[in-house]
């Protein structure tokens, strides 16, 4: 999977350098800039607002995901649960040779569990209420080991880096298709018409949809390899009961869209195009994986 990523990233900055060299080369930069289209500008301009607006999301995730569910730090464990998680976080942590990080507890029925954070040393690990309630103990652990395997994968880092490339792309291959129908179809001489608007508009959402493809097939392997963190950390056996409980129970309560992707759960039941932008692999392909591993 790493390999998988360097390469993807390394092959989308290859296609940027070999874009503007074309450019140059063809001497069509000097046509463009004459057109306002600067090259140069443009990818910079896209490069800080699709990777900085990644990285500053994650940068912030911690605090907006316990907001968003509501989620509140054990700073001191109140009871015995809240002990035996704090302690399970803390031994799994040291195993996976990651900081200690905060845990948090949201009350909703859902069994979910989620973990974020921009440093792998002081991540945040959060699990539901109907989680702690409804799952055995060996199966709660193997999802606190799932979520913690997330953590030491840098996970969250790695799908940041990879939005801020698709999105990076994005911007910049939009307004290149706004520039070239404004200026070369429709012969606008002057600044950027309601041609380049429009269409920028339109290849904006295409491209937004293809690239979301890209980080939610990215989302769906980073699952497998948490899946199989969870299970080297509390056990096979109790990572594939644990996946199957959640089979077992209906279809667990979204995540804020926002969170999605780093929750436990989700996947069951979609098929056809729509497993396309499936955060997670269906829980049942994951458990085979790990039946298969």
């Amino acid at each position: 999977m790493g390999k998988r990523i360097f390469l993807f990233l390394l092959t989308n900055l290859g296609i940027m350098l070999v874009l503007s060299l074309a450019v140059q080369v063809l001497g069509l930069n000097r046509y463009l800039d004459a057109s306002g289209l600067h090259l140069g500008g443009l990818l910079g301009f896209a490069a800080v607002m699709g990777m900085g607006g990644a990285f500053i999301s994650l940068a912030i995730s911690k605090w907006s995901a316990l907001r968003m569910v509501g989620g509140q730090v054990i700073s001191s464990p109140q009871n015995t649960t809240e002990a035996w998680l704090l302690a399970t976080v803390q031994m799994y942590a040291k195993e996976a040779g990651i900081g200690m990080p905060q845990v948090a507890i949201y009350d909703s029925p859902d069994v979910n569990a989620f973990a974020t954070g921009m440093n792998r040393n002081k991540a945040l690990v959060a699990v539901s209420t109907g989680l702690l309630q409804q799952l055995r103990r060996e199966e709660a652990e193997a999802v606190i080991g799932h979520e913690i395997a997330h953590v030491a994968n840098g996970d969250m880092v790695t799908l940041a880096l990879i939005q801020g490339v698709v999105n990076t792309f994005v911007i910049f291959l939009a307004r290149i298709v706004g520039y070239a129908v404004d200026k070369f179809i429709f012969k606008n001489e002057n600044e950027q018409g309601t041609a380049y608007f429009v269409t920028y508009f339109i290849a904006e959402m295409v491209l937004g949809v293809l690239a979301s493809t890209i980080v939610m097939w990215f989302s769906r392997q980073r699952e497998f390899r948490a899946d199989a963190g969870g299970a080297q950390l509390a056990g096979r056996h109790n990572m594939i009961a644990a996946l199957e409980a959640l089979r077992r129970t209906h279809e667990p309560a979204a995540l804020p869209e926002k969170m999605a992707a780093f929750g436990i759960a989700g996947g069951n039941g979609v098929s056809g195009l729509r497993r396309l932008f499936m955060t997670h692999p269906p829980l049942e392909e994951r458990i085979h994986a790990l039946r298969q591993g």
